[in-house]
């Protein structure tokens, strides 16, 4: 039994919580057996002769999962901050906790070797195309107007495409290369270095509870983004509460229930409710609740309808009276098949909300994912870094690990 449980309701008792509230001692109890009962030892914060039940939170009622089945974080006594985040640059990050059946007996490096393969597989297209730029035997004009073309094709977009080729030229002419191979891993290296802005940890833990806001258009995988985010995190031995304010699209409320299903954890919900209604419910269910995450799931928006946003923003106000300070993440779930067009949802979300990180899904077999540059070189540009948490290269949990610049890069060149 829990030591929270023996502190809220039983004053101590190691006896399975009843599905209704218990009675106290000065409650009256019909057909009690009168023989004594030893008196069970009194925790010294909670006396259960003197002191009422505490009144609920007025919040709307969650649904309580049975005790068998709550997360193990509930035992779990306040912890340090919590960083998802990568290796140093050019190492091997380290995996996050959720692997494979098949590589929960590998090492960490060993994983994320595994994981990096499938994303080089995943972006083999765009890394077979520049990797041809590179089959000949002279470095000149002619090459570098293939590797613009290339870089073109891969959604790098025309002001990263230009950066790279300028900052490539430059290393070529400093380290007086000879060999396309070697043009080919200074390039590596120069989109590594473009890359490396968007590498950041995301920290949970500084406020209690983190109050994460997720959103994106339909399609992207936002929700389940969302519920492989749960699992790494319940991994990591937190308490996460999950908020489906995502109301208007059909079923969206459904699928993210079954994921916290799977996962564990609760969810505030509410049939066609107002979706700044449930996260406000959320937030302060999981104030009241001590979780250490809040995930609230925005319906998707296209960043062209003025109207919708209009309702993303009334979301984050109300965020923001529920807990100060939060949300404490806005992260845009962007789907990487989208190519430009990921850039100008990053540009339109970020100006009504003001995005602290990104995940990117789908880098599995039709992405090109050059669009990374594209947004690392408007980041840089504008001063305004929006970092990139996580990547997505397929459906499982598994599948969505941290973002490293220089594995990325050498997946992206092939």
């Amino acid at each position: 039994m829990f030591s929270f449980l023996k502190k809220k309701f039983l004053g101590g008792k190691a006896t399975p919580a009843p599905e209704s509230p218990p009675l106290l001692e000065t409650d009256a109890a019909p057909d009690t057996d009168p023989s004594p009962v030893p008196a069970a030892p009194k925790l010294p914060e909670v006396d259960v002769k003197t002191e009422a039940a505490p009144p609920p939170p007025a919040v709307v009622a969650l649904p309580t999962l049975p005790p068998s089945t709550w997360p193990a974080s509930s035992e779990v006594p306040p912890r340090s901050p919590v960083k998802l985040e990568g290796g140093a640059p050019g190492e091997l990050p380290a995996v996050l906790p959720v692997v494979s059946p098949a590589e929960a007996s590998a090492t960490p490096a060993a994983a994320r070797a595994s994981w990096l393969g499938r994303l080089t597989q995943g972006l083999r297209k765009t890394g077979a195309g520049i990797t041809q730029v590179f089959t000949g035997t002279r470095i000149d004009d002619a090459l570098y107007e293939e590797l613009e073309s290339a870089l073109l094709m891969a959604d790098a977009g025309l002001p990263a495409t230009e950066f790279l080729l300028a900052d490539l030229k430059r290393r070529v002419k400093d380290s007086k290369a000879t060999e396309p191979a070697a043009v080919k891993a200074l390039l590596v290296q120069a989109l590594a270095d473009l890359l490396r802005p968007l590498q950041k940890s995301m920290v949970i833990g500084e406020a209690t509870p983190t109050v994460i806001m997720v959103t994106g258009v339909n399609g992207a995988g936002k929700t389940t983004s969302i519920g492989k985010l749960t699992r790494h995190l319940a991994q990591a031995q937190c308490k996460v509460l999950l908020a489906a304010a995502d109301t208007f699209r059909a079923a969206a409320r459904e699928q993210l229930e079954v994921w916290a299903d799977r996962n564990q954890v609760e969810i505030v919900s509410q049939a066609g409710g107002d979706p700044a209604a449930v996260t406000f419910d959320a937030v302060s269910a999981g104030r009241a609740r001590q979780c250490d995450v809040v995930i609230a799931d925005t319906a998707g928006r296209l960043p062209t309808q003025a109207h919708l946003m209009e309702e993303l923003k009334k979301i984050h106000r109300v965020i923001g009276k529920a807990q100060a300070g939060a949300p404490h993440e806005v992260l845009l779930v962007v789907d990487g098949n989208t190519g430009q067009n990921a850039l100008a949802q990053v540009k339109a979300f970020d100006a009504a909300l003001g995005l602290t990180g990104l995940i990117v899904t789908k880098l599995d077999g039709t992405a090109k994912g050059g669009v990374l540059a594209a947004i690392a070189r408007w980041g840089a540009q504008q001063e305004r870094v929006v970092p990139v948490y996580f990547i997505g290269i397929g459906e499982k949990v598994e599948d969505l690990q941290t973002f490293d610049a220089h594995e990325f890069a050498r997946a992206l060149v092939g």
